[in-house]
C-alpha cells in the first residue's frame, strides 16, 4: 500500500526511495549506434533513401529549388509518362540529360537549363519558354510593333507582352498572306526553324486564276527559274477547279520572300488568296483567324526533332 503523502503533497521523508549504488544499476545489452553524431544533411539523405525504397519519393518533392527537381517528376509533368513509368524509362537507359544517359533513380535536374531527351527526342520542360500559334488574318503585318499604328502580329499578344512575356514571330508572312505563324521566346528553336539547313516544310493553300492541270503540277515540282535562282515545290495537289479558278495545296521547304506567289505567277497562275496551313507537323486546323493557341507537347516535340534539338 502506498504511504500517505504530506499535506504539501510530498512523500514522507522516511518513505523516499533509496538511491541505488553503481554496482546495483542494471546494464543494457543494446549495441551503441555506429554514428553517435550524424549531421542533419546525412539524416535527411538516409531518410530519403528509405523513402525511395518504399516508393514514397513524393515525401521529398518539396526540397529547395537549388537542389533541382526529380527527373521522374519532370518527365511526368511534361506528359511523357506517369512517374512510375518514367522510372522504368530511366532504368532502361532511355532517358538522357545533357547528352548523358541516366539510369539512377532520384537524379535531380534543373528544367530551365538542362536538356532532357527520351529515346533521343527532346522533351519540353522549361516553363519559362512559350510557344504559340497565331492564325494571322489578311492585312496584318508580320511585326511585333508598327510605328505607323497599322495592325500587326504584336497586337494579338499585347496582353502577354505587357505581363512580361517576351515573344517574337518565327519568320514572316506578307500582309496579304493569311494563316499559321509561330510566336515564341525560344531563340534557338526559332533560328533553326528558319535555317535552310533543316529544310522545315511549310504547306499552303493557294487560290489562283486559271484552271490548273497536271502540267502545272509537273512544272512546280520540276522547278521554276526565278530572278534569285531556281525554286521548286516538294508536293503539289490540285484540290479543286471551278469557274476559271483553282485551289492548290503546295508544300515546300523554301523560305525566300514571296516564294509561292512568285512561282505561281511565273507559271502563269497568279495568286488570288494564299493561306499557310502547316509548318512541319503543326497544323492550323479549325483555328479561327486572329485566334491564338499554345502548342501541345507532341507538336513541340516534333519541331524539336525536325531541327535536331
Amino acid at each position: 500500500m502506498t504511504p500517505p503523502a504530506r499535506r504539501d503533497g510530498t512523500p514522507d521523508k522516511d518513505q523516499q526511495p533509496r538511491k541505488l549504488r553503481a554496482s546495483e544499476i542494471p546494464l543494457s545489452n543494446a549495441r551503441p549506434a555506429r554514428r553517435q553524431n550524424v549531421s542533419p544533411q546525412k539524416r535527411q539523405a538516409s531518410a530519403r533513401s528509405v523513402a525511395e525504397s518504399l516508393g514514397a519519393d513524393w515525401l521529398y518533392d518539396d526540397q529547395p529549388a537549388t537542389e533541382g527537381v526529380r527527373l521522374q517528376k519532370v518527365l511526368a509533368q511534361a506528359g511523357v509518362a506517369s512517374r512510375r513509368h518514367a522510372e522504368v524509362l530511366i532504368e532502361k537507359g532511355r532517358v538522357e540529360v545533357n547528352g548523358e544517359i541516366v539510369t539512377r533513380q532520384g537524379v535531380r535536374v534543373n528544367p530551365n537549363v538542362d536538356v532532357i531527351r527520351v529515346d533521343g527526342v527532346r522533351i519540353h520542360v522549361n516553363e519559362d519558354l512559350e510557344y504559340f500559334i497565331l492564325n494571322k488574318p489578311r492585312g496584318v503585318l508580320s511585326t511585333m510593333s508598327d510605328d505607323e499604328g497599322r495592325l500587326c502580329v504584336g497586337d494579338f499578344v499585347a496582353e502577354k507582352v505587357a505581363s512580361g512575356q517576351r515573344l517574337f514571330h518565327v519568320g514572316r508572312l506578307d500582309a496579304d498572306t493569311e494563316g499559321l505563324i509561330l510566336l515564341t521566346n525560344d531563340g534557338e528553336l526559332a533560328n533553326r526553324l528558319m535555317h535552310p539547313k533543316y529544310e522545315v516544310s511549310k504547306t499552303y493553300l493557294a487560290t489562283v486564276l486559271g484552271e490548273a492541270d497536271r502540267r502545272l503540277v509537273t512544272t512546280l515540282k520540276k522547278g521554276i527559274e526565278l530572278e534569285d535562282g531556281p525554286a521548286k515545290a516538294d508536293y503539289v495537289q490540285i484540290v479543286d477547279t471551278h469557274e476559271g479558278q483553282s485551289l492548290l495545296r503546295i508544300e515546300l521547304h523554301e523560305g525566300r520572300k514571296h516564294i509561292v506567289r512568285r512561282m505561281l505567277k511565273e507559271a502563269g497562275f497568279p495568286v488570288q488568296r494564299l493561306v499557310r496551313t502547316k509548318i512541319h507537323t503543326v497544323q492550323l486546323g479549325e483555328q479561327k483567324p486572329g485566334s491564338l493557341r499554345a502548342l501541345n507537347n507532341s507538336e513541340l516535340t516534333s519541331l524539336f526533332k525536325a531541327v535536331q534539338l
